[in-house]
């Protein structure tokens, strides 16, 4: 009978609460139907290869339902890729490939090393099947000229061996990382603004939510202390430990993972701290909208979770059309694009103002929502 009585009472509760039941049966079938279509995009990557010198049958061969051939004049390669985001070039000299990959991305990398590898023993094979052909034409023809022998005394010359082989040699570079890199070392940067992102969110929200229930802001707004005042201090405050955080983590991947950072630090601490500044407005917006810790924690897979999968985990360019104007709306995708940028090309503030314009509209806009929803919570 207890058993039961407490089964009622969870039911009760829980049918009474319109807002935790919509979380947890709808959030579920969202997430699922976005990585759905996520990855039902994604079936078919392809990467830009730019292509100068090389031979029109390498050419064919490598034009592939996974890579795009452009057809580029004399600028430098190093340059090709980094003002076109190409995952690499290919140049001929000879007999002789030189492959620069950008290296950015490892799953790139290998989709063009595999394809050219393909390539040239598809060549190889064609070249074989060839000299078979040239080889059993020329045996019936030595068959033919030994028949007529037979009758006279001609003499006759065996077919000499073709020399038509395809035999090329491949010599790979690398813009950024080297050939023992992993597709470890292109997620990092998008681990690391995420883990700041998540924590800060959750922690920020949780925090002000216990204020609310608790009635400690409601305290506060019965004083003179103005609204963008209390935001403000929760902002400093817990901008502090944003701080302490980043610098634990970026920290603590330079001394275990021992990662190689080709560009500033001091761009990666500040992208890292705009991100957890837009994650702490964002929670605590939130945490207007819930009433318990419990609902604060049902919204990470409305607003977290889909941000993981627009941070560059899966090219954008390769999504739907649809979707990819939604990566735009994600401020992680601003984050991670910033710091893959930062660590693993080395690029400078100068080049990424677009997406710390981006993180501060975001925070600001964050930080003028929380200051309108403040407003209900003043009852003097």
């Amino acid at each position: 009978m207890r058993i039961n009585a407490m089964i009622s009472r969870i039911f009760k509760e829980m049918i009474r609460d319109k807002r935790t039941l919509a979380l947890m049966f709808i959030a579920p079938v969202f997430i699922m139907t976005l990585i759905f279509f996520l990855f039902q995009s994604n079936t078919n990557t392809k990467v830009d290869l730019g292509v100068r010198g090389v031979t029109t049958p390498i050419v064919k061969a490598l034009d592939t339902d996974r890579i795009r051939i452009h057809h580029v004049g004399h600028e430098k390669p190093t340059t090709l890729i980094k003002n076109r985001d190409y995952a690499g070039v290919l140049t001929q000299k000879g007999d002789k490939l030189t492959l620069l990959l950008a290296n950015a991305d490892q799953s790139q990398s290998a989709i063009v090393k595999q394809t050219l590898q393909a390539a040239t023993i598809k060549l190889k094979m064609q070249a074989a099947a060839t000299a078979i052909k040239t080889q059993a034409a020329a045996l019936q023809k030595l068959a033919s000229a030994l028949k007529q022998a037979s009758h006279g005394a001609a003499q006759v010359s065996p077919p000499q061996p073709s020399s038509a082989t395809a035999s090329y040699q491949i010599t790979t570079h690398y813009r950024y990382g080297s050939a023992n890199s992993t597709y470890f070392d292109t997620l990092l940067p998008i681990l690391i603004g995420f883990i700041v992102f998540f924590f800060v969110f959750l922690i920020s929200g949780i925090a002000l939510l216990r204020e609310r229930t608790t009635g400690t802001l409601y305290r506060l707004l019965a004083t003179p202390v103005r609204r963008g005042e209390i935001i403000g201090g929760y902002l400093l405050g817990y901008g502090i430990f944003a701080v302490v955080q980043t610098i634990l983590i970026v920290g603590y991947t330079l001394l275990v993972f021992k990662i190689e950072i080709l560009g500033n630090i001091g761009a990666i601490f500040l992208i890292n701290l705009l991100l957890a500044l837009t994650a702490l407005s964002l929670g605590l917006l939130i945490s207007t909208f819930a009433n318990t810790e419990f609902q604060m924690l049902q919204f990470i897979p409305l607003v977290v979770i889909p941000q993981i999968f627009f941070t560059g985990l899966i090219p954008v360019n390769q999504m739907l059309g649809w979707l990819q104007p939604i990566a735009r709306l994600m401020p992680l995708y601003y984050g991670a694009n910033a710091l893959t940028g930062i660590i693993t090309k080395g690029q400078s503030l100068s080049v990424l103002y677009p997406d710390i314009i981006a993180l501060l509209g975001f925070f600001l806009l964050f930080l003028s929502l929380n200051l309108i929803t403040m407003r209900q919570y003043r009852q003097v």
